[in-house]
């Protein structure tokens, strides 16, 4: 009979079959109360689910990670029951969890309405307190096809028809209520508990079909508690007021319209910031031994044919056709830096060669996809490829990886989370090449003592690669930087090397991207700062406010020596009050107020203020140029008020 093996290590052994619950209640009623499913062998499952084998088991319960999967899975189904509860006749097609919550798609005559979700809202919390065990049945295919028929979910039978003949179908109940559905449940609504909002409607084609019927989709979230849910709403509000493109707009920064979709206009105040950012790349990469090149837009398409792009992108590749031939606006900056490299030969005493380039990317993303500066069509990325022997992959690696902290903690972001992708199912080159290339990265994250998450499956289709993400003030994910290993575009494209044993080479080719696109990187900046930039990244560092016309022509005079002096400074010398410009350029964010009067023109100083409201009291014009100047040099890590 049964041996269950715990996570401690520590066995339990029973005579008959057991429930997860079973085994719980045997630890101690407290865990049989929080048990919400159980892993079996690395398999989760229903608490109702029998053992009746030796196996590994793992309770799970609220604090483990797969607890808030099972209850955005359930909340859907709460909320369909809920639905056809209160709208007879309404039809539920597909409801999964998907991150931060769940969403249900329902055909419905008559449209769904805002206090429809509150009515559907208040629904879900009576069945939560009904407490409705969910228990799973199995069918067979034709038993369900039938079931589902009698009760015209003409979508359910579509999606059972699919299944192959002779497989069972597993449904849940809750009450007189059911579903398809694969599992696993919570064992009951109660455990739900109330951390749960319905959030808005949208359409959704019938399994994403656009020549399909339009169905109605209502969106919710789900977490552990109330709490956790009041923290998630407070997250969603301050990213509200952070969205780029509002700030981009109050800001003077850049703007996008319909007549180049996916594509940004950027106004001097956004470019100065784009600007900056590149240029101090720029100066990194020279510090790092990195060459700068710049390669064409278009490129013929048998280049792409030849690296594999062609097949793998060619539905997100611009394309344009002259005398008799194909070309595409390039998607990526690879193919192009190989016949750079290509140029001459080399040797192994050439190696590593660093090819930099803000190469001009376009990509025909979907229409629906597009976001601001977060999803565009043209970018430019901070890209460069790296040419190199098996035996210096572990140093560049770790130079890459060194290099990129220095970028983030200039940036001002401290926590960076690591991934490992290895090779996908649709892929290029060969295993052995790929089994050499996980290898290397890994070897080069564990030589830097990195801590690292691993996808399996997640690798570019030429070659495994390192993810670097960062984590914003709001505990949002962003992915950013990433190098990749390839030994088989170099290959493709015909790139060698001749080694110092006088043999033919292939050298080993990384892609690596440190901000990945510029554009969307000052997106997240914009919301990460509120628009508040540091001062060494905002537009506009100081700006001069006159009081009255007396102190006009020391403004003015202030104003050129600290732009001299390389500083972003401008004057705002309007007949308004202080008081008003004091707000106005507050509210554009701008890092230091100077203000000038009769007392400041006579003394060669400014008043100075920062955007916080804090007051600085009052320094000379010199003084203040240095430490913002240190500030500045420092990336914001000492600042003028601590002068």
């Amino acid at each position: 009979m049964p041996t269950i093996t715990l996570p401690d290590g520590n066995q339990r052994q029973f005579d008959h079959p057991v429930t997860v619950h079973d085994v719980a209640a045997a630890i101690g009623p407290g865990l049989a109360k929080a048990a919400l499913a159980g892993k079996v062998d690395d398999r989760l499952v229903d608490t109702s689910h029998v053992i009746d084998r030796d196996a590994r088991l793992a309770i799970v319960t609220a604090r483990d990670e797969e607890a808030l999967e099972l209850l955005r899975h359930d909340a859907a189904h709460v909320m369909a029951q809920a639905v056809q509860e209160l709208y007879p006749g309404t039809q539920v097609t597909i409801g999964p969890a998907i991150e931060n919550g769940f969403y249900y798609d329902f055909a419905r005559d008559e449209p769904f309405t805002p206090d429809d979700l509150q009515a559907i809202e208040k629904r879900m919390h009576e069945i939560v307190k009904r407490d409705l065990p969910l228990q799973r049945e199995v069918l067979s295919r034709a038993e369900a096809i039938k079931v589902f028929g009698d009760l015209g979910e003409t979508y359910k039978v579509e999606l059972i028809e699919a299944i192959p003949e002779g497989e069972d179908i597993s449904i849940y109940r809750q009450g007189d209520w059911f579903d398809v559905c694969r599992g696993p449940h919570l064992p009951s609504t109660g455990k739900l508990g109330k951390g749960f909002k319905l959030m808005k409607l949208a359409g959704a084609y019938w399994r994403g079909d656009s020549s399909k019927e339009m169905l109605q989709r209502i969106y919710g979230t789900a977490w552990r508690d109330k709490k956790e849910l009041q923290e998630h709403l407070h997250r969603l509000e301050e990213a509200e007021k952070r969205d780029h493109r509002k700030l981009g707009k109050a800001m003077g920064l850049f703007h996008t319209q319909e007549e180049a979709p996916g594509m940004v206009f950027w106004h001097d105040n956004g470019w100065k910031i784009y600007l900056e950012i590149q240029n101090y790349i720029r100066n990194q990469l020279r510090r790092h031994g990195y060459e700068e090149v710049h390669t064409p837009q278009v490129l013929d398409r048998s280049l792409w044919e030849k690296s594999g792009h062609w097949e793998k992108f060619q539905d997100m590749m611009f394309t344009t056709h002259s005398e008799h031939r194909d070309y595409a606006v390039k998607p990526m900056n690879c193919p192009a830096h190989i016949q750079i490299y290509n140029q001459g030969l080399k040797s192994y005493r050439d190696l590593p060669l660093r090819l930099a380039e803000f190469g001009s990317c376009h990509r025909n993303e979907p229409s629906g996809t597009l976001h601001g500066l977060m999803r565009v069509r043209n970018f430019v990325q901070d890209d460069a490829h790296i040419f190199c022997t098996e035996a210096q992959i572990l140093d560049e690696v770790s130079a890459f990886i060194d290099l990129l902290y220095e970028v983030y903690a200039d940036f001002g972001f401290a926590e960076v989370i690591v991934k490992l992708s290895t090779r996908p199912e649709q892929r290029v080159g060969e295993d052995h090449l790929w089994d050499q290339a996980e290898k290397a990265l890994e070897d080069a994250l564990n030589h830097k003592g990195l801590a690292w998450d691993l996808q399996p499956g997640e690798g570019a289709f030429y070659g495994p690669k390192i993810e670097f993400s960062l984590k914003d003030c709001l505990s949002r994910v962003w992915q950013l930087g990433t190098i990749q290993l390839d030994f088989s575009m170099p290959q493709r494209l015909g790139a060698h090397y001749i080694a110092e044993d006088g043999s033919k080479q292939v050298p080993v080719m990384l892609h690596r991207a440190i901000l990945g696109s510029l554009e969307r990187f000052i997106g997240i900046l914009l919301e990460h700062y509120a628009g508040a930039l540091p001062a060494w990244l905002a537009p506009t560092q100081a700006v001069l406010l006159n009081i009255t016309d007396r102190q006009a022509d020391y403004v003015r005079r202030v104003e050129e020596s600290l732009k001299n002096q390389g500083l972003r400074v401008k004057s705002d010398l309007r007949n308004e009050k202080i008081g008003f410009k004091i707000r106005e350029h507050t509210l554009d964010r701008v890092p230091y107020l100077l203000v000038v009067g009769d007392r400041e023109a006579e003394t060669d100083t400014v008043a100075v203020r920062t955007r916080g409201g804090k007051d600085l009291g009052t320094l000379s014009v010199d003084a203040f140029a240095k430490g913002l100047a240190t500030e500045i040099a420092s990336r914001g890590r000492t600042v003028l008020e601590d002068y």
